[in-house]
């Protein structure tokens, strides 16, 4: 058996990231062979790796790439939200992100490369190395044939990234440099208000009839008259549309104007046509059903385990 010393368990775990006493245990197993226990680490890698992939992943980072007429917003899911804090898993998000702009849609980045590997392959090496589960949820992207795409993160963890992540397309010609402070300011507004709908036609209808049937019951549960009951309905769908849809919506950072205006007003000081062409709100874990621990059952386990 060949003599495994510090000097060689070191080297290993400079090439692995992986921990002192499995580098030690591979370069065992390998007799001292360096290339056989970087194989002996990578099978065991994936290994723990497939049995972390069943626990759920509710935390993690949204992460914004632009490149000036196009962004992405990216969503890469860890289990605490310690791991989203990790220098490694924010490096890990990024170069996902930046591999968003390559594609268009979520199961292309699934596909796309990072550091030679499929980020679904790339994100599964991470797994044993980290330590929790993480997968790659999804991507959004917007995309001009002229003007800016503009994003913005809202209480960052790191740069370009943090728990809700905005991205703003205006289409103009006009400077690029105001169109983008535009739409930051606009993406800022909707990491605090998030709108349902940019306008009133783009509102899921099923939400819309929904919403006025429920105030129409409300009003004539309160004995009114039918036809007072309609005017009353038509007057607070119209503070409904005002205050869920982005371009009604009044601007957080000037509320004597509603978005609409300030987009109107900015044009005209640009002297050219300024249109909001889309925007996504992307947040962590959104819609992700959180599984509950039973701390105390989770100890008593892990004692009758032991």
């Amino acid at each position: 058996m060949a003599a495994i010393t510090a000097k060689l368990v070191k080297e290993l775990r400079d090439i692995t990231s992986a921990g002192m006493m499995d580098c030690k245990k591979a370069l065992n197993e390998s007799n001292g062979d360096m290339e056989a226990a970087i194989d002996w680490l990578r099978t065991k890698g994936i290994a723990k790796a497939d049995k972390k992939a069943g626990r759920i992943a509710a935390e993690g980072l949204v992460a914004v790439a632009t490149d000036g007429t196009s962004g992405v917003l990216v969503e890469v899911n860890s289990e605490t939200d310690f791991v989203a804090r990790n220098d490694g898993f924010q490096a890990a998000v990024a170069k996902v992100a930046a591999a968003g702009l390559t594609v268009n849609n979520t199961e292309e980045l699934r596909e796309a490369h990072v550091d030679g590997k499929t980020v679904t392959d790339y994100l599964t090496g991470l797994v044993a190395k980290i330590g929790e589960n993480m997968t790659f949820r999804r991507m959004e992207k917007l995309t001009v044939s002229s003007g800016v795409v503009e994003g913005y993160v809202h209480n960052a963890a790191a740069p370009g990234m943090g728990r809700i992540g905005v991205l703003v397309a205006l289409e103009s010609t006009g400077d690029s440099a105001k169109l983008a402070e535009l739409a930051k300011k606009i993406a800022m507004h909707i990491a605090a208000t998030s709108p349902l709908a940019l306008t009133p036609a783009d509102l899921d209808q099923d939400l819309v009839a929904k919403e006025r049937k429920a105030l129409k019951d409300e009003a004539l549960d309160s004995g009114k008259p039918e036809a007072i009951v309609d005017k009353m309905v038509e007057g607070r769908m119209v503070k409904f549309f005002k205050e869920s849809v982005l371009m009604t919506q009044m601007f957080v950072m000037d509320p004597d104007r509603n978005v609409e205006q300030v987009v109107a007003d900015e044009a005209a000081a640009l002297g050219t046509d300024v249109k909001m062409t889309g925007y996504i709100r992307m947040e962590v874990g959104d819609g992700i059903e959180k599984k509950e621990e039973n701390f105390a059952a989770e100890v008593a386990a892990a004692v009758a385990g032991s």
